[in-house]
């Protein structure tokens, strides 16, 4: 076992600055993937500052986008060391913003992300073991041990599922190179990026079957297998797989490859969960997708599958229109979708 960080290390970094007009997307708020890329910032910072080192992101859990950001919001980023395996740090964020004008409540979000301490060859490296302290540190820490069989089952449930052209849902695909601009200190493509991608992915599919802009309200299950390099072509495909009453839940698998070859491996997965929004900011029902063929099928029961298991999750929650179907007690955190 690693013995624990000198007592002078911190566990804990905050980022704060103000949103700016060019973070802002179609729907005339702060993207969830932006939101999404400050979180891995904050959380590698952390991470970085725990074990000295480089480190990748594993997985990015379940985060809800409740409330709107909009530019010139103040935000702040606090990202905290909860646990530490044998290599690996389960790093809890804290996403808060106001108006600073206007001094209304502070709203925040929260999710929990993962990074692995790696050495100059890649390979995964000690980190030291962080020890709980106050009875809150104690409670963070057992809210992250909690998390880790849930999070077994969602990506064991992620990993035996098939997409293929047998599915009728809406499907996008979008095609593009890595750019040096997107590069990490690491020198391959950021995590945050990389999740800023799947948003707009999903958000363009979801917009397309519904015929409206549409939002996240929920990502989760955020998991990366590999890493993506500068001057790789990327393939971001977004797939429908079920609707609640208001919400479309949307699966994107985000893949790479080197362009002189035809050979592209998976290197991100996860589900998104987006809605449209009236002028008062309220979710709005959208049309039931029906499923079709057989994979269709499979892929819907996959979707009620994942909410099941996120419903047993510490702050887990029943969307309304699944509370009397007997097989489905679950969300991800899709209020009333």
């Amino acid at each position: 076992m690693m013995s624990p960080a000198p007592a002078s290390r911190p566990n804990s970094v905050t980022l704060r600055f103000l949103a700016a007009p060019m973070d802002v997307g179609v729907a005339g708020t702060v993207s969830a993937g932006t939101v999404l890329e400050w979180v891995d910032k904050a959380a590698y910072a952390a991470a970085v500052g725990w074990s000295t080192s480089y480190c990748v992101t594993a997985y990015v859990g379940n985060i809800r986008f409740e409330d709107p950001i909009s530019s010139g919001d103040l935000v702040e980023v606090t990202a905290s060391v909860v646990y530490t395996g044998s290599t690996s740090m389960h790093i809890r964020t804290e996403v808060s913003f106001s108006d600073p004008r206007e001094l209304r409540p502070t709203m925040s979000t929260t999710c929990l992300v993962i990074f692995v301490a790696v050495d100059e060859n890649g390979k995964p490296t000690a980190v030291p073991n962080y020890v709980p302290e106050s009875l809150r540190e104690i409670e963070l820490r057992n809210n992250a041990l909690a998390r880790i069989e849930i999070r077994n089952q969602i990506v064991a449930s992620m990993k035996d599922q098939v997409y293929s052209n047998a599915g009728t849902a809406e499907r996008v695909v979008l095609r593009f190179m890595a750019a040096p601009t997107d590069v990490n200190w690491g020198g391959k493509v950021h995590g945050g990026i990389v999740m800023k991608w799947i948003d707009e992915a999903a958000a363009l599919c979801a917009s397309r079957y519904c015929g409206q802009d549409t939002v996240a309200v929920f990502s989760g299950g955020i998991r990366f297998y590999r890493p993506l390099f500068i001057g790789d072509l990327v393939e971001v495909e977004a797939r429908l797989v079920y609707t609640g009453t208001k919400g479309m839940h949307i699966a994107v698998h985000a893949r790479s490859g080197n362009p002189k070859t035809r050979e592209m491996n998976l290197t991100t997965y996860c589900l998104t969960i987006m809605v449209t929004r009236d002028e008062t900011g309220t979710a709005v029902p959208v049309k039931p997708w029906v499923p079709v063929s057989e994979e269709d099928h499979r892929l819907h029961d996959h979707a009620l599958e994942l909410l099941t298991i996120r419903a047993n999750a510490p702050g887990g929650y029943t969307p309304t229109h699944l509370v009397h179907e007997p097989d489905s007690t679950a969300t991800a955190g899709e209020s009333a979708k």
